[in-house]
């Protein structure tokens, strides 16, 4: 929801978002593109599939020309579509991403690039709040109005997939692949990068429709029920699913079974390690144990953060890392995008399979197994909450709420940076031990917030 107050309350964690025309309106999107139109002169422009997104593209393109603003519009394209032309153009100064990614259709949602594919940082988002606030915008007088522009960026994405991939190697395969793009912006790029890569492609809801007949955008296992069916009946090698813009990918091997995302995740970075012989990894502090077990063993190191992709991308840039995501289908490739991309994601899931020379089931099965359960409570005083948190659990991991780790499991207390509740993770190797972790969890915070 977009509430308008102190700073940081109009950015989230992931841009603006909130029910269009509703919470964002397009007064507010001309607003947001006239604090890009100050601090940019040429900008790049793209939209997912939502009914919202025209009108939201058009207040804010309108917003970036009255600054004197120039604008490359893209049309549909997936977020890290957009990113990767933001990056590989030089006259091109930043970007804007109009979606709302994997939430609900009635969201509508506002992203700000910077000039190297980035998303921004919490302390631009910061700065242009601010700026927001105050109106403090650059005007331009009639005749230094911004033009807008057109431009193709579909082969440059496509080629820069195709290039960073042993391409023949998967192609020798010709794996059988279902692509589920959920309607969303996925639709115009990841079909038709599966089939260059010498795959045979089935898809399914894979024509663009911002109202997303099939399931809703976020694609977690109840959503693709269908994706899971089609593979086993097409006797598919691998299923993909995206969000609303691709830039998550979810999988499901060829014996129609989800594979939870931080499984993948924890694949990828073991992959990644390896092949570099060594290297760091980053993820939020909300990612599960089996990463850090396997990125170990292969001999690389963890580095913790804040939730967040923004923040990821910035820690990996630091720290010179191999590679980094989270657990919800966002991977993120440094050599290709310091960001997330759902077709880069399911390039590489292909490649480790041809190399391989086994199914995914296979290559998943070494992965450690560990069960986590989540829940929230409310929170009215965060403050009070992790102060008293860092009373009773001096040692444990601030770097986003506290993540107390024990010899096979751990617990996440961490306020919610948008809502005035508290989350809690816990993952064990059992079952039973993730819910006794829970309820643990739960009793702390009461105890602490009386």
């Amino acid at each position: 929801m977009v509430r308008i107050g102190a700073v940081g309350e109009l950015f989230g964690t992931d841009g603006v978002r909130g029910v269009a025309n509703e919470e964002l309106t397009p007064e507010m999107a001309m607003n947001l593109g006239r604090v890009m139109g100050t601090l940019k002169k040429r900008v790049a422009i793209a939209m997912d599939t939502r009914i919202s997104s025209p009108m939201l593209k058009s207040a804010v393109i309108a917003g970036l020309t009255s600054c004197g603003c120039d604008v490359v519009d893209l049309g549909i394209a997936p977020t890290p579509a957009l990113q990767y032309y933001v990056k590989c153009r030089d006259e091109i100064e930043g970007g804007i991403a109009i979606t709302a990614s994997h939430n609900p259709r009635e969201y509508g949602g506002i992203k700000f690039i910077q000039e190297d594919g980035r998303e921004f940082t919490r302390e631009m988002d910061e700065e242009c709040e601010r700026m927001y606030k105050s109106k403090t915008f650059r005007i331009a007088g009639w005749d230094e109005i911004g033009q807008v522009y057109h431009d193709e960026y579909k082969r440059l994405y496509v080629n820069g997939i195709l290039s960073k991939v042993d391409r023949d190697k998967i192609a020798e395969r010709r794996f059988k692949v279902v692509i589920d793009c959920g309607n969303g912006a996925g639709c115009v790029t990841s079909p038709y990068i599966l089939k260059e890569l010498g795959c045979e492609v089935v898809s399914i809801n894979s024509h663009p429709d911002g109202r997303f007949p099939q399931r809703n955008p976020e694609p977690v296992e109840e959503n693709v029920w269908l994706l899971k069916k089609v593979v086993k009946d097409v006797k598919a090698d691998l299923g993909i699913a995206h969000d609303g813009d691709a830039d998550r990918a979810t999988f499901v091997d060829e014996k129609g079974r989800f594979i939870p995302e931080d499984v993948i995740l924890a694949l990828m970075a073991k992959y990644y390690v390896e092949k570099n012989g060594g290297g760091k990894v980053v993820t939020p502090v909300s990612s599960s144990r089996c990463v850090e077990d396997v990125v170990r063993e292969a001999g690389g190191e963890v580095i913790y953060t804040p939730v967040g992709s923004p923040v990821v991308a910035e820690t990996m840039l630091k720290v010179n890392a191999v590679f980094g995501g989270e657990g919800n289908g966002g991977l993120i490739f440094p050599e290709h995008l310091l960001a997330r991309d759902g077709a880069m994601s399911f390039a590489r899931v292909l490649e480790l399979m041809a190399l391989e020379g086994k199914p995914i089931s296979k290559l998943v099965e070494g992965i450690p197994k560990y069960y986590m359960i989540k829940t929230k409570v409310p929170c009215k005083d965060k403050i009070k909450l992790l102060q008293g948190l860092k009373e009773k659990f001096p040692d444990a991991n601030f770097t986003d709420g506290a993540r107390i780790d024990y010899e096979d499991s751990w617990i996440l207390i961490r306020p919610s940076g948008t809502e005035p509740i508290v989350r809690i993770f816990a993952e064990a190797k059992s079952k039973k031990k993730a819910k006794e972790l829970v309820e643990f969890g739960i009793k702390v915070v009461k105890e602490i917030l009386g």
